[in-house]
């Protein structure tokens, strides 16, 4: 394989980065060229500063067959996207061309990459990925230390293909509130209906009111400086460019209630964020568009309905099973 360093996103083509993403060890909408790149034009809205882009592509017979998406910070060799707002990050190369790529890889960095580093510091590798066992095997033939930790949980829903199916799966309790919530604002006599933004003449006022909406919680509004404000809108346009946003409200009274900002990408759903005003809590507004949501991923047959990180009780009384999110760390 011969390995390049890129100084910019601008030499390699977002088709063939794509493309070889649809087929990766872990296929993720935070792994997309537009979504990186514009991660690294805001560096993740502010979350970081003294860093250089480390982008390493490997091709072989004039084939692009790997990417690595780095960045260096300190000493420090790190995913592209960590740590806050992409939850599912590694590298870009097919199943078949994992071992191959991550050998060279790291002797590429050993030898050939010119500034010093002492570790690869990856957040939110999937326990899943075959990148694990591979970088576990590598670093053990270089005689470095390999350590991986639990970094968060990612709940996620199977889903059957059908809404009673998947209502009858889950706790008769929490069955029956979430038909009830769902049948009590339909029946409220508020006007209350949801509704999936499609328009793209809306769709700058459709995130402003998303933004918004995230902005009653307290701790979101902390979050929401201007750079990631503008980091949010910036990946969700790129991502309805693409086809691939989910951007849901549920409007009672002709006002915004509640809103999630999902990707609907390979055939799951992936819940990005939310936001809700306190005031329409009499209709319990997050319960119901999640509702909603769940009945129409399953009857649009999308196999997963994925929480992505974090462990609020809510994702598990709808039916989440535990899966995880690692940090890894290798010390050469």
């Amino acid at each position: 394989m011969d390995f390049k360093l890129h100084t910019s996103f601008d030499s390699l083509a977002p088709a063939e980065w794509n493309g070889l993403l649809s087929g990766s060890v872990t296929d993720a909408p935070f792994l997309r060229h537009e979504y990186l790149s514009a991660w690294w034009a805001s560096l993740g809205g502010g979350e970081w500063s003294d860093v250089q882009l480390v982008l390493i592509s490997a091709s072989e017979n004039g084939q692009l067959c790997g990417i690595a998406p780095l960045f260096h910070k300190d000493d420090a060799l790190m995913f592209l996207g960590s740590v806050e707002i992409s939850d599912y990050l590694d590298l870009i190369v097919h199943p078949e061309h994992l071992q191959p790529f991550l050998s060279g890889l790291l002797d590429w960095l050993n030898t050939s990459y010119p500034q010093p580093w002492s570790r690869l510091d990856w957040y939110n590798l999937p326990a899943e990925s075959a990148t694990l066992t591979a970088l576990r095997a590598e670093s053990a033939k270089r005689g470095w230390s390999c350590v991986d930790e639990v970094y968060q949980p990612t709940p996620t829903i199977p889903l059957p293909g059908d809404f009673e199916v998947y209502l009858e799966g889950i706790d008769k309790k929490q069955r029956h509130e979430v038909r009830r919530k769902m049948r009590r604002a339909e029946e409220s006599g508020r006007s209350v209906h949801w509704y999936i933004v499609s328009d793209p003449t809306r769709l700058d006022a459709e995130l402003d009111a998303f933004i918004n909406l995230m902005a009653h919680d307290p701790a979101k509004e902390t979050f929401l400086t201007p750079a990631m404000r503008t980091q949010i809108k910036t990946s969700a346009k790129s991502a309805f460019e693409h086809g691939y946003l989910q951007l849901a409200f549920l409007e009672a009274d002709g006002e915004k209630a509640c809103a999630y900002l999902n990707f609907d990408y390979g055939n799951r759903i992936w819940v990005y964020n939310s936001g809700l005003d306190r005031k329409f809590m009499d209709l319990s507004p997050g319960w119901v568009l999640l509702g909603y949501l769940l009945q129409w991923a399953n009857e649009h047959k999308r196999t997963e309905f994925d929480f992505m990180r974090g462990n609020e009780e809510y994702k598990y009384r709808f039916g989440a099973v535990e899966r995880h999110v690692l940090r890894v760390q290798v010390r050469c």
